[in-house]
């Protein structure tokens, strides 16, 4: 009966404004965290025992003090002794005094290590070496030290990117009626041979830039070439569906492979197999053998056209990019898919293999991402976007990385970074439209020193590094980055 008649009477609460209730539940607060003045904290040898790998704030009577000049301060009020008043003195211990830092400094000084464990780091403290000082003054009992003071900033792990010089156009070639589409570099590096949008091929010497030949034969724009390395062959693929093998010594058709059902995007040679790989808008990557003229498999699962592919001597042997945003690696033995990479938001256009690393990147609209070979492992993303459709790419052996938009945008990379070292814009011939500055296809000659673009305004443009160039005259902009992005 008490019992409900007490709870019956409950004490009315005083309506109370959000101010006085957050300064209660400060001072709540503050009555729990803050450490008594007038008694020091019992020792705690649990505590005492356990190794931290950087120094906590203790604090004993007003002093602040690190971990490692706790327990002798605790000890020594144990013993009776009296503790000296808070105060504003600073001490940074030098290679000399780091085996003590109280001697030849104020006792009550405050020495902050760096968070990560010195290599010649003792039972007192750190040396000197990169270490932070905090005052204890007076009033600081109330106020929290940030974060950031107590911290070392950490040096950046991101590699710093490798000097390159700056590229420059040299050579404009004209001789095409159409877009330029596609090109190949002979392996003798004497010429190289473009396909256009006026369905002819023309062959190019590589030194003076001069037109040795013009073959016909395709009746759509031609969008794929490759010159073997072992033949005398030339291969070529086109919006038509055809895909044509062309002997060099007689400048004819030999063979044309069959199999595709709408215009063929893409081209590479196996590098020890004589087999042809193609990707098109039918979603499929065709294996070809070169002599027979047999489709050896149909690669199957992409859900878009196919537009870009290379290969490999070993394991996964083919890579394909496809305008469903993924990446396939392929079995060649069974044709099947090994894994598919779903990095990309966008259509993956163009790919480079590093001629030397077991590495690769790939280009889309959204970002140039670098993976791993064979497993395709994501390294990491270039540090800046170019934003635009990104047609096509290519990797010398120094580690340039050149990168082709649509806007006539050719950026220049440093493959170990992913620093953008140089930034041209092409410019478009007299008598074309602004927006045909496209660029389509780009390729390094055998040697890696000479670049050969295909542009959108009908010419090739050709370039190659600036001779004059030093790191003096042209320094090196970089500012690695806080973190990398994974997307």
């Amino acid at each position: 009966m008490t019992s409900a008649t007490s709870s019956s009477e409950v004490e009315p609460v005083e309506p109370q404004s959000l101010k006085k209730l957050s300064f209660k539940s400060l001072k709540r607060a503050l009555d729990l965290f803050s450490p008594t003045h007038s008694h020091l904290a019992p020792p705690d040898p649990h505590s005492k025992r356990i190794r931290t790998t950087h120094k906590v704030l203790v604090e004993y009577g007003g002093i602040k003090l690190s971990t490692s000049q706790a327990p002798r301060q605790a000890n020594s009020a144990a013993q009776g002794q009296a503790q000296p008043g808070p105060s504003n003195a600073l001490a940074l211990p030098g290679p000399g005094d780091s085996k003590d830092p109280q001697k030849g400094g104020p006792q009550n000084a405050l020495v902050v290590g760096p968070t990560m464990p010195s290599t010649a780091s003792n039972d007192r403290g750190f040396t000197g070496k990169s270490t932070a000082v905090i005052s204890a003054s007076s009033g600081s009992s109330e106020r929290n030290l940030s974060t950031a003071a107590l911290m070392e900033r950490m040096p950046s792990k991101w590699p710093r990117p490798d000097w390159h010089a700056p590229w420059k156009n040299y050579r404009v070639i004209s001789g095409h009626l159409g877009w330029v589409r596609s090109v190949a570099v002979d392996p003798s590096n004497t010429w190289f041979c473009t396909g256009s949008a006026d369905r002819t091929i023309k062959i190019w010497d590589l030194a003076s830039g001069r037109l040795k030949l013009t073959l016909t034969g395709h009746i759509e724009q031609i969008r794929g070439l490759a010159v073997s390395s072992k033949h005398t062959y030339m291969f070529s693929a086109g919006d038509d569906k055809q895909v044509k093998c062309w002997d060099l010594e007689q400048n004819k058709v030999i063979r044309s492979y069959h199999g595709h059902l709408s215009g063929v995007y893409c081209l590479a040679l196996h590098p020890t197999i004589d087999i042809l790989l193609t990707g098109g808008r039918d979603s499929v990557c065709r294996v070809w053998d070169i002599r027979s003229k047999m489709q050896i498999h149909a690669l199957s699962g992409h859900d878009n056209t196919v537009c870009s592919v290379f290969t490999r001597a070993t394991d996964p042997q083919v890579v394909t990019g496809s305008h469903d945003s993924t990446i396939k690696m392929w079995d060649l033995r069974y044709g099947k898919t090994m894994s598919t990479l779903t990095n990309h938001k966008k259509s993956v256009r163009a790919m480079a293999q590093h001629p030397k690393e077991q590495a690769f990147a790939s280009a889309s609209a959204d970002n140039i991402k670098k993976f791993s070979l064979p497993k395709g492992e994501f390294f990491h993303n270039m540090l800046s976007q170019q934003k635009t459709i990104i047609n096509t790419m290519a990797v010398n052996e120094e580690g340039v990385m050149v990168t082709g938009g649509d806007n006539g945008s050719l950026w220049f990379w440093d493959w170990k970074s992913g620093h953008n070292f140089q930034q041209a814009q092409t410019i478009v011939q007299p008598g074309s439209l602004d927006s045909e500055a496209g660029i389509y296809a780009c390729t390094y000659d055998v040697t890696g020193s000479r670049l050969i673009t295909c542009e959108a305004d009908k010419t090739i443009k050709m370039w190659k590094e600036d001779e004059t160039a030093t790191p003096e005259t042209h320094p090196l902009n970089f500012r690695p980055p806080k973190d990398i992005r994974r997307f």
